[in-house]
């Protein structure tokens, strides 16, 4: 097995990563990097052949890239440097080709990831934690288990998938006084998404940071829809809070985004805006939904096992 690194992939080893991940997430059920992977998969920049890695890709992106003897693509990482430079953290995702695992390509793979952070591949006896590198398992895979333990990362992070079915009764949406929901529109409310979503994620390290940018580049994903864009105004059309829905190609609905305005928290507006959404969704077709939520945010999970929700499985984030 032959790993390389790039700062930057060409269109054709791009496709052949997207081929890779297709393949992965037809047989674990469950997608083996984030939304924000693939966008910058989409996005790809050109491929500058580098020796040693070196901070020259804009996007934020370094990709680890093992093929076996005969040139087929094995394993793959995504590296995100976005936050190198301010708080020194990276952040990874791998997949390992369903026909190529028990081969040591995972391991291939987190070797020269904590050699890329400066860190040694022997296992620490203790529970460090430096914050340098962190690794997501997306579904808790086993084989990201294993790896886990022998590299003596810790668990600093978790995330629930939660869900229910749509056929059961849903409340009604009841709304604080003088608030109105309507749709998202394009060209006009990016600006006040931003600012709000900003202020409701200030803690949250990576909702938080969403940009107009991000936001439009989402906008031409073919799942966006600006009807299932729920915004919350008052009686001046300021806005106050927001459901952003999302529909999976297997018709699966998800409550992608819910923002609230901390100056507005506490009417039961962030409660209001779910309801609202999962009426849309369910009123689109969609028999289930889905969310994503912390682990340790203990009063969103109860709001939403209130509404329905029942944990489906969990994204770990190793680190060391």
């Amino acid at each position: 097995m032959q790993l390389t690194w790039r700062n930057g992939l060409d269109k054709a080893e791009a496709a052949e990563v997207m081929g890779l991940l297709h393949e992965t997430e037809r047989a674990d059920g469950v997608a083996p990097v984030g939304e924000h992977v693939i966008l910058r998969l989409k996005a790809h920049r050109d491929v500058v052949h580098q020796i040693e890695p070196v901070q020259a890709d804009l996007v934020g992106s370094e990709h680890f890239v093992v093929r076996d003897p005969g040139g087929v693509l094995a394993g793959y990482a995504h590296l995100d440097t976005e936050h190198e430079k301010s708080a020194g953290q990276l952040v990874a995702e791998l997949a390992v080709h369903p026909d190529h695992r028990r081969q040591g390509v995972g391991t291939r793979l987190v070797e020269a990831l904590l050699d890329r952070a400066d860190l040694p591949a022997e296992a620490v006896e203790s529970d460090t934690d430096t914050g340098r590198l962190r690794i997501w398992s997306h579904g808790e895979h086993p084989g990201a288990l294993r790896l886990a333990e022998r590299f003596g990362f810790v668990r600093p992070r978790e995330l629930w998938r939660m869900g229910r079915e749509l056929d059961a009764e849903l409340p009604e949406v009841e709304l604080p006084p003088g608030v109105a929901i309507r749709a998202f529109r394009v060209g006009l409310d990016e600006a006040e998404v931003v600012r709000v979503n900003h202020r409701a994620f200030s803690w949250h390290p990576e909702q938080g940071g969403m940009t107009e940018s991000d936001l439009r580049l989402k906008e031409k994903e073919e799942w966006f829809d600006p009807a299932g864009f729920l915004l919350a105004v008052n009686a001046d059309d300021r806005l106050l809070g927001f459901h952003w829905t999302k529909v999976h190609p297997d018709g699966t609905g998800e409550v992608y985004v819910v923002g609230v305005d901390p100056d507005t928290q506490g009417n039961g507006l962030g409660r209001s805006l779910t309801v609202a959404g999962l009426r849309h969704l369910r009123d689109t077709g969609c028999r289930r939904v889905m969310l994503y939520v912390e682990a340790d945010n203990e009063p969103a999970i109860r709001v939403y096992q209130r509404l329905g929700f029942q944990r489906w499985d969990t994204d770990v984030q190793f680190g060391r």
